[in-house]
């Protein structure tokens, strides 16, 4: 019981940086967005503002995908498919979290 602790701490550790670390690159992008406005932005930071809005729409897709009735059922279909087309659909901060290490069994 004391190592599924561990690891249950260890997991909630590393989701909490995870969207620390979020909160932080949506707070660049915001500031890189307001820059844009203002024309004192570079062509880098434009790139990764707009990638990190990437990441949220792909956050919210997957959590509109998760409240969809069958979900169950039509998520395997939706992944496996995306897969075939070379569809990245999981966020960066879950892939970070799926390391084999913190897997609960």
């Amino acid at each position: 019981m004391k190592i599924f602790t561990k690891r249950f701490n260890r997991i909630l550790a590393k989701l909490q940086e995870s969207f620390l670390e979020e909160n932080r690159e949506n707070k660049k992008m915001l500031d890189t967005y307001l820059k844009f406005v203002e024309g004192s932005v570079t062509e880098r930071e434009l790139e990764l503002a707009n990638s990190q809005l990437q990441q949220i729409l792909k956050n919210l897709g997957l959590g509109i995908l998760l409240i969809l009735p069958f979900s169950p059922i039509t998520l395997p279909y939706i992944f496996s498919k995306a897969k075939e087309l070379n569809i990245d659909l999981i966020p960066n901060w879950y892939k970070s979290l799926s390391n084999d290490d913190d897997r609960l069994e």
